[in-house]
């Protein structure tokens, strides 16, 4: 990565800390939906970056959550499983893209951008509400939750997605 990419990715990091943690956190909606923006980071990472070093910040990632919300590490754990499965996402949401290393969100289509957003935010809700519950006899709240609030932080990457990538033509 180069010196500009590094400089990003801090600043995306701690943005997105003081967002989760200042605002975002204080949004819960019926008891079952709280969205969970923070992933972002791990979703924009550089597909050519360095996959140990992703693992390792997302797990500083969602311990920064961890720490302000007071939840167990909850959010570490559901991080670090996300960027460890994460590259076999991006190679069932883009194939060969994937494969020759010439993935780019913003010129990728819709349904791959959509595909590869709704399995790492899914798959990091389930994670992370299983661990919060543990508990078999709360399945369906499990699930409610995981849903839910999926729906709602898909949406708001999205929504950012769409409103803060530059157009390139």
């Amino acid at each position: 990565m180069q010196t500009k990419e590094i400089l990003i990715n801090i600043a995306r990091f701690v943005l997105l800390v003081f967002l989760q943690v200042f605002l975002l956190n204080n949004i819960n909606l019926g008891g079952y939906i709280n969205p969970y923006v923070y992933i972002l980071f791990i979703l924009l990472y550089p597909s050519d970056g360095n996959t140990t070093l992703l693992i390792f910040l997302s797990f500083l990632l969602g311990l920064s959550v961890d720490i302000f919300e007071d939840s167990g590490g909850v959010h570490a754990a559901a991080c670090a499983f996300v960027a460890y499965i994460r590259p076999l996402v991006l190679k069932y949401s883009f194939g060969t893209s994937y494969e020759y290393n010439t993935i780019n969100l913003k010129k990728s289509g819709a349904t791959e951008r959509i595909l590869y957003v709704a399995s790492i935010v899914f798959l990091h809700h389930f994670v992370m509400f299983a661990l919060e519950i543990f508990s078999f006899g709360h399945t369906l709240l499990l699930l409610k939750s995981t849903l839910f609030s999926g729906i709602f932080t898909f949406v708001l990457i999205l929504g950012s997605l769409i409103i803060f990538t530059k157009k390139t033509t």
